[in-house]
Parts: C-alpha cells; sequence; structure tokens
C-alpha cells in the first residue's frame, strides 16, 4: 500500500533537532487522542513527537500496522515537531497498544497539535 507523506517545515536532523532512529526520543508524553467512526471502520489520530524523516514514518507505520485489525495508517509528518499519525482500525484500539508500537518505533506519544 502506498501512503503519502506530507511534510510540514521544522528543525531537522542537520540543524540538531535529530529524530529516533538517530538520537531516540526520551521522557514519557501525555497523548490527546482524536477519534472518529467512518465507513471503513474506526478512526484514530495521536500525536507523535521526533519525527523528521521518511525512514522515520516508515518506522511508525510499520510498528502500528502490525497491531491486530489496523487497516491503514496516514502520517502527515512534522519534521522535528509533533507529527499527527491517523490509524484506521476494524475496531477501537486502546491507546496503551498505540502507545507501545510508536515507542518500539523509538517515538512517544505527543499531545494533537492545534
Amino acid at each position: 500500500m502506498i501512503q503519502d507523506i506530507q511534510l510540514t517545515s521544522g528543525p531537522t536532523a542537520a540543524t540538531g533537532g535529530g529524530c529516533a532512529c538517530c538520537t531516540p526520543a526520551d521522557g514519557a508524553a501525555t497523548s490527546t487522542r482524536s477519534d472518529a467512526l467512518s465507513s471503513d471502520g474506526a478512526r484514530s489520530s495521536y500525536g507523535v513527537a521526533g519525527m523528521t524523516c521518511g525512514h522515520c514514518v516508515a518506522a511508525v507505520r510499520g510498528e502500528l500496522s502490525a497491531l491486530d485489525g489496523v487497516t491503514d495508517v496516514a502520517v502527515d509528518l512534522v519534521a522535528g515537531g509533533t507529527s499527527t499519525v491517523t490509524v484506521t482500525t476494524t475496531t477501537p484500539l486502546e491507546e496503551a497498544a498505540v502507545a507501545d508500537a510508536v515507542g518500539e518505533a523509538g517515538y512517544a506519544l505527543a499531545p494533537l497539535p492545534r
């Protein structure tokens, strides 16, 4: 499945921001979650801190896609900031499962950007 990645300007690894594939995220962050039901399943959006590149996106997408019931993962990448990750599932996921999957990729949930 081919996914579009939207890149929004922000600090990059070249300016010292780093990314979790180069510099793992530290500390626990709280998460704000946005949920919606659609014709193709439950859709939830999460903030994810620290992603800066396509490799970062692929790592998060791979971990989330492995969760039971996930049918799609879309990422609005904000390099060096808080990206929005939208997960479509056949049934709602527990936020702890999402946090664990994002953590396995080397990132942390964060409040959704406004």
